[in-house]
């Protein structure tokens, strides 16, 4: 009542806020179905500072709602408000095996892991007595074919900006070996001289490294400089996939060409490429796919020219598509060099072939190199995957959720396009960005948590364990809410 002024926003398209200016305030307030909620975001407003302003600690303008994790279970989470929504999302495509899973809950209140939970040690340089134990048991039994080594991190970022170091390191010593280098290599190793070749719509993290290589939204480049690294144009393939088999063919066909050139063009500016980093479905791009044949054919390129093969499966891997790893759905006998992971795998890291370790100390590190309590989590995330055969599951439930969009896709030809997708790893295209958004917001105030990709996507990222009368219960809302469409 004693706002002075009340204002109805749109933010970035996709929340809807009334947003009122109090004396020293914003509130923002928004509805979940027939309720609502108020959050104070700033107090403060009119020239306090210092010990008297009382703003957020930090940037919050990406916050969606505040959630209840206590009462959240399976494939639904709770907001604050005690609203219970079918998470078909799973904290952008990071929870396994949903939320609060028994087994989870087991290792974490096992008095004999307790230690691996207080005590987070540098894992670098003091490992505690079991943890090599651990990733025999755990990350090792998973590990993709040909790659017979494993390098804890944490998050996808840091997991590909040491993967790229790796293969710069890698690199050199292929050419002059591993001895003490010379006093030409120490000097010219402060600018850099070697790149690193990425897709055009490729997302690979935010750091600086991973940053170069990732080019699916402007506001994660804006400002921050790069280097001057090759990007090769992915592949936009045409759907149905069964009516446009030439017409791929000769876009992949483009694609892989136009890469060859790059890396004998950058060898030629005295910036070899090291290493082609992809992902083997462009998520955050747009789930963007491309065939088999594409990728073994760009695993011959790199190899022809002496580059090193990374595949990024941090959001692929793990699952959702069927397959733990979805570059198995490629059939290569030699699929990569490197494959990187962080996401459903609760730690991150990236597995690697013999060659390509690294010879001395120190020279890929940080402080917690990974954490030990999440490879207690994964080890038993893993066992739940193969006692309840979830990979089949995901197979059963990702024909039901693709099969539905396709029927919407029928039914609605001018609001959806492109249902595509392997396992429970799907996307559709809407007809325009803010319809998108708007189809978004409203599946959130129905119960049901969605997530935006690319410029007109709306991916799918459930957890292993969504079945198919989760599938169905998504689809009924999402009909209700394409048949209101006006």
């Amino acid at each position: 009542k004693n706002s002075s002024l009340c204002l109805e926003l749109f933010v970035y398209g996709v929340f809807s806020f009334n947003v009122f200016l109090l004396p020293g305030s914003i509130y923002f307030i928004s509805s979940h179905g027939n309720k609502e909620y108020a959050y104070l975001l700033c107090v403060g407003m009119h020239g306090e500072s210092g010990a008297d302003a009382k703003c957020p600690p930090q940037n919050n303008t990406a916050i969606n709602f505040f959630c209840n994790y206590e009462e959240s279970r399976g494939n639904f989470l709770v907001d604050v408000d005690g609203n219970r929504m079918l998470d078909v999302y799973t904290q952008i495509a990071s929870i396994p095996i949903g939320y609060n899973h028994p087994a989870l809950l087991k290792v974490v209140s096992d008095p004999n892991n307790a230690s691996a939970f207080v005590n987070r040690p540098a894992l670098g340089i003091l490992p505690p007595e079991s943890f090599v134990d651990k990733l025999t048991e755990g990350l090792l039994t998973v590990a993709p074919k040909g790659l017979n080594r494993v390098q804890n991190m944490a998050c996808g970022s840091c997991s590909n900006e040491n993967a790229y170091k790796a293969m710069f390191i890698w690199y050199r010593n292929k050419e002059r070996g591993t001895s003490i280098p010379s006093d030409a290599d120490l000097s010219s190793c402060m600018i850099n001289q070697l790149s690193i070749l990425s897709f055009s719509g490729a997302f690979h993290g935010r750091t600086m490294g991973c940053l170069a290589t990732t080019h699916s939204k402007p506001i994660h480049k804006l400002d921050v400089p790069s280097f001057d690294w090759p990007i090769a144009p992915f592949p936009r393939l045409q759907y149905p996939l069964d009516e446009h088999v030439r017409e791929n063919a000769q876009e992949e066909a483009r694609c892989l060409e136009e890469t060859e050139d790059l890396i004998v063009k950058w060898r030629h500016k005295g910036m070899p490429v090291a290493g082609v980093v992809i992902e083997p479905i462009q998520a955050e791009g747009g789930d963007n796919h491309a065939s088999a044949a594409f990728f073994i054919s760009l695993r011959k390129i790199a190899s022809k020219h002496g580059c090193a093969f990374h595949v990024d499966e941090v959001q692929t891997g793990g699952g959702a598509t069927g397959r733990f790893w979805a570059h198995e759905h490629w059939g290569a006998e030699d699929p990569a060099d490197i494959v990187s992971f962080s996401k459903k795998l609760l730690t991150g890291g990236f597995f690697y072939r013999d060659e390509m370790e690294t010879d001395k100390p120190y020279r890929i590190f940080n402080t917690w190199m990974g954490d030990p309590s999440k490879n207690l989590l994964l080890a038993e995330v893993l066992n739940v995957i193969r006692q309840e055969n979830l990979l089949a599951e995901v197979t059963r439930t990702g024909k039901a959720l693709l099969g539905g969009l396709y029927e919407l896709q029928a039914k609605y030809p001018n609001l959806l396009s492109r249902a595509r997708g392997q396992g429970t790893f799907c996307a559709i295209d809407v007809c325009k960005a803010s319809v998108r958004d708007k189809l978004i917001l409203q599946a959130r105030d129905n119960g049901v948590i969605l997530g935006g990709c690319g410029d007109l996507s709306i991916r799918f990222r459930p957890a292993l364990i969504f079945k198919e009368h989760h599938v169905h219960m998504f689809l009924n809302v999402f009909s209700d809410l394409l048949a209101a469409h006006k």
